[in-house]
């Protein structure tokens, strides 16, 4: 069976206050993007590596990709308008049998989030990283006001990778571009279709490195792990 990650590594950095993509800044003087190519690289059960990013971005991520020696790279591969669009584009390079959909920005995903993720698909059938939420959500009517209380015994915070049948999610991809379905995550476009997603067991350190205060978290996180250059 092959696995194949695509990485959606887009981004303008906006909300991180730079003047570049975000995946590019640095932490103990690696670059994002190397800490989370870094851990599909090292993962046994990970075939090859697909990078989706800007046309802008290419050359940089191909610099990074040499820098750092990393085999399991197979493409790096130009996004599009959305996010939906850029996984697309990242799906339609993809072979093999299971992919994982990882935000370039969750550099802190572990193994066992990975290997946890795979078997939850290879048994049900499509998977997605989650943690419980930990903070009382409110439902809220048009006017602000709190109208209810949400069971947080049954609401997750979802995060990546989502993993899917390669034939199964393309598919679905192309036809929610034809219905212009729009989604947020891969997960709302196989909902869409009827499909049953398992829950693998995440981690409240899986963070998406979007703002200052994230980097700042990441450090914290990757210095606990014993890493610091």
């Amino acid at each position: 069976m092959k696995i194949t990650a695509v990485i959606v590594a887009g981004g303008k950095g906006t909300r991180m206050g730079a003047d570049k993509n975000k995946v590019f800044l640095k932490i103990f003087g690696r670059e994002v993007l190397y800490y989370t190519i870094s851990a599909f690289e090292k993962n046994d059960k990970i075939d090859d590596i697909i990078v989706v990013t800007g046309k802008n971005d290419i050359e940089e991520c191909q610099i990074l990709v040499d820098k750092y020696d990393i085999k399991k790279v197979s493409y790096i591969t130009e996004g599009g308008a959305t996010r939906q669009e850029s996984v697309m584009n990242g799906l339609k390079k993809a072979e093999g049998d299971v992919v994982l959909i990882h935000d370039g920005a969750r550099a802190l995903v572990t193994d066992d989030e990975i290997n946890n993720s795979v078997a939850d698909c290879i048994k049900f059938g499509a998977a997605a990283v989650g943690v419980k939420c930990k903070d009382t959500l409110k439902s809220a009517d048009s006017d602000g006001f709190i109208a209810g209380t949400v069971d947080r015994e049954k609401t997750f915070m979802i995060q990546t990778p989502q993993v899917f049948y390669l034939d199964k999610i393309l598919d679905m991809h192309k036809k929610a571009l034809d219905e212009n379905f729009v989604a947020t995550d891969d997960c709302m476009i196989a909902e869409h279709y009827g499909v049953k997603i398992k829950i693998s067991d995440g981690s409240y350190d899986n963070i998406k490195l979007t703002t200052p205060e994230d980097m700042i978290i990441g450090e914290r996180i990757l210095r606990k792990r014993g890493i610091t250059e």
